[in-house]
């Protein structure tokens, strides 16, 4: 071992980031994603491959290049590694029905560093998510013998340290290193330290008889994984998957997190920035819409959208002037009988109305919500105080057009446990009938008069008006939520 490190030390080199070019594979992918982020901010010359370009370069920065190809295509290849001396590779086939491992590059004929990590723990990772949903989801969990099998579980902002760093280490030949967490623990003890720091109270009941197929037929029931890429998965942690061989630490200037640190760490950046790039963005999977909203992790992402011919300071007036005065431009008496109901319970209720009719600020009261973000003429967020089983925000986004504006509102819902779910989709009917109202109704304020502010009766429409009820696909709803602030966690 000595004498290998030696070896890797005399042939270490850096890499200049401001002339040579960084190839990256796997860039739609969770690990990827973040990857390139961190890799732009270093200003690092990035070139992407990818097989749908269409679809990845609405995600990079201006300084970016994407190209066309993929990695079991030669002749795309050799163009797309012009000039580059440092290339990541960060593709799998878990979605496929055939072994991925053995699709997977393993021999390149060049150095290549790498890293072979275990369960990988971020906000929207493929680990996390169904550690989350299960937690979340089942107050009761019978768990099958593997959730108890041992491994390190590494931070992803662990994860792309290495990454980054590798740049700098070259070696002769091939070198795997074997990158875990501080922390040797089981699935069983992450969905226990989640619980706790969710303040969550789980019973998990331990039986020997769910073979590998069933239990990815129930992982796909309740998580956000669909039963092929469960069975690859419980099929990798049927076995202990803790570091044997430390040489990672003699290497690199990096020293892991701990597991509560890492959930913690995830918990905060989920709630920051909704998950910077989500496992199921990669290529390989698909997401279609749902009743009741799309899942992003624990939340309930809820957003519908309408233009109007008028630009935002005008399109953007009503909407800093809701609750009290104005009221809530359909169907008011909902949301006061709504108050009524919250004060009953111990609530804040809607008596504290707001402390001006048209102009808002940050901290300021709105009825039962309180002012997160205001941005003038573009932004408006508000966060519920009202009694809940979870956490909600309600949130208008206005962006300018060519000949006039576009409104986005999105209902947020954080629940918490079983009695969170009831309460969303329990009152989603309802919900939706007064939220598309009240953008109805805003519609209405801006373009021409309408009693539906009011009442709730459906006033005139305007003819350049037309709203679209939307899903998470029909517009960029994670720009929406990863402004959530990592401040409001419940304790």
């Amino acid at each position: 071992m000595r004498e290998q490190s030696r070896q890797m030390q005399k042939t270490r080199a850096s890499v200049d980031s401001t002339e040579s070019t960084v190839l990256l594979t796997g860039a739609s992918g969770y690990v990827g994603g973040r990857l390139l982020g961190t890799l732009e901010r270093r200003g690092m010359k990035v070139r992407c491959l990818a097989r749908r370009p269409d679809f990845l370069r609405p995600r990079v920065s201006s300084s970016t290049e994407v190209v066309q190809g993929d990695v079991l295509d030669v002749d795309s290849l050799r163009s797309a590694m012009a000039g580059v001396k440092v290339a990541y590779y960060l593709v799998h086939s878990m979605g496929s029905e055939g072994d991925f491992e053995s699709e997977d590059l393993r021999e390149s004929g060049i150095p290549t560093i790498e890293f072979r990590a275990s369960i990988i723990i971020g906000s929207g990772s493929l680990s996390f998510e169904i550690i989350r949903a299960l937690v979340e989801k089942l107050p009761v969990m019978v768990t099958p013998l593997w959730v108890s099998m041992r491994a390190q579980p590494l931070a992803i902002e662990d994860l792309i340290d290495y990454l980054v760093a590798a740049i700098d280490v070259s070696v002769a030949g091939s070198h795997v290193f074997e990158i875990g967490g501080s922390d040797s623990v089981s699935y069983l003890d992450i969905m226990k330290e989640y619980a706790r720091q969710r303040g969550l109270r789980r019973f998990m009941i331990r039986v020997p008889v769910l073979t590998p197929r069933l239990s990815s037929l129930w992982l796909g029931l309740v998580t956000p994984v669909y039963a092929r890429v469960g069975r690859q998965l419980v099929d990798s942690i049927r076995n202990p998957t803790v570091v044997e061989d430390n040489s990672a630490m003699e290497f690199f200037d990096i020293r892991p997190r701990g597991i509560r640190e890492a959930v913690a760490q995830a918990i905060t950046n989920e709630n920051r920035e909704f998950a910077e790039t989500r496992w199921s963005d990669s290529s390989s999977s698909g997401v279609a819409p749902r009743w009741g909203g799309m899942l992003f992790g624990s939340r309930i992402v809820d957003s519908r959208s309408t233009f109007v011919s008028a630009r935002s300071r005008e399109a953007f007036h009503p909407i800093q002037r809701i609750g009290e005065y104005a009221g809530w431009y359909y169907a008011s008496w909902l949301w006061r009988l709504r108050g009524f109901i919250d004060t009953l319970a111990g609530g804040v209720g809607s008596r504290r109305g707001r402390r001006s009719p048209d102009r808002l600020v940050p901290g300021d009261t709105v009825d039962f919500w309180r002012v997160e973000a205001i941005v003038t003429n573009e932004l408006l967020r508000l966060r519920a105080e009202m009694k809940l089983p979870g956490r909600a925000w309600l949130q208008f986004e206005v962006v300018d057009g060519e000949s006039g504006s576009t409104i986005r509102q999105t209902a947020i819902f954080d629940p918490v446990g079983v009695l969170g779910l009831l309460y969303w989709y329990g009152l989603y009917p309802l919900h939706k009938l007064v939220f598309a109202g009240m953008l109805r109704g805003i519609v209405s304020s801006i373009e021409g008069p309408s009693q539906e502010d009011r009442t709730g009766k459906t006033g005139r429409r305007h003819p350049h008006a037309h709203t679209e009820v939307a899903g998470w696909h029909e517009a960029p709803v994670p720009s929406i939520a990863r402004q959530l602030r990592p401040s409001d966690r419940r304790g």
